[in-house]
């Protein structure tokens, strides 16, 4: 797998009133995609953040009414923990987008963490994407990011190699003192959409980055997310604060 730089993409910055109404526009976002793909195709795959931010927003995608049973979850990237430490992205994804009906009905497709190596586990799951989605890179129906404080996504941290990885779909990662895998820049930026959900005072500076066309993808490795199409991002207010009326 080889990948040649893509343009900047153009983002498109939606903000939301409050918490709840974050949470409420991008599971209804999500559910309008899957509906679209869903109605020209049997399956769809999209891969989901992990972390604190995307949690509401999981508890209100499970209850949007869609065929989930044709729904490949993936993820964007995970913690290298058993699957039921409380860190686990993919136990968070259990514990709310599978938590309630329909959403339960989903096909969780986690990264094998009980395998010995991170980096078995990174293979595993390269192979398992390209079964599903196949393509060159394999092209995922959608995938949902967020922005650490850092300009990180997935578990592309700032100073590691990880960001710098072109000839695989999924890699390794380290960050915050944990071993991690993740997508590559170039999976995540095969994606036929993508969207960046931000919350918080503490994501100001960071999406100010992101922004920015001068900014070093070095520093803010989310820039490196270049796919065809346009970014959506959704923010709340505390987050877009520092952006241009």
């Amino acid at each position: 797998m080889t990948s040649s730089p893509a343009p900047p993409p153009s983002y498109r910055v939606v903000v939301a009133d409050s918490a709840e109404d974050l949470a409420r526009r991008t599971a209804q976002t999500i559910g309008s995609a899957l509906d679209l793909v869903l109605a020209q195709r049997d399956r769809a795959q999209i891969a989901l953040a992990g972390g604190g931010t995307p949690r509401a927003a999981y508890c209100h995608l499970a209850q949007q009414h869609l065929p989930w049973g044709r729904v490949d979850v993936l993820l964007g990237d995970e913690r290298w923990v058993p699957a039921d430490d409380p860190s686990s992205n993919a136990r968070m994804v259990r514990e709310t987008l599978m938590a309630a009906e329909p959403g339960s009905h989903a096909c969780l497709h986690a990264v094998p963490t009980d395998l010995p190596t991170p980096e078995q586990g990174a293979q595993a799951y390269a192979e398992l994407l390209h079964q599903l989605c196949g393509g060159e890179p394999p092209a995922l129906d959608l995938v949902l990011l967020g922005l650490g404080d850092d300009g990180h996504t997935a578990s592309l941290f700032p100073g590691t190699a990880a960001p710098t990885v072109v000839d695989r779909y999924v890699t390794l990662g380290e960050g915050k003192g944990l071993p991690r895998v993740t997508l590559t820049a170039p999976t995540l930026s095969a994606a036929r959409q993508v969207i960046f959900l931000v919350s918080g005072s503490g994501k100001v500076q960071a999406l100010r980055r992101l922004l920015d066309p001068l900014e070093a993808p070095e520093r803010t490795p989310a820039k490196l997310v270049r796919p065809s199409g346009e970014v959506l991002i959704l923010a709340d207010k505390a987050a877009a604060a520092g952006l241009e009326p």
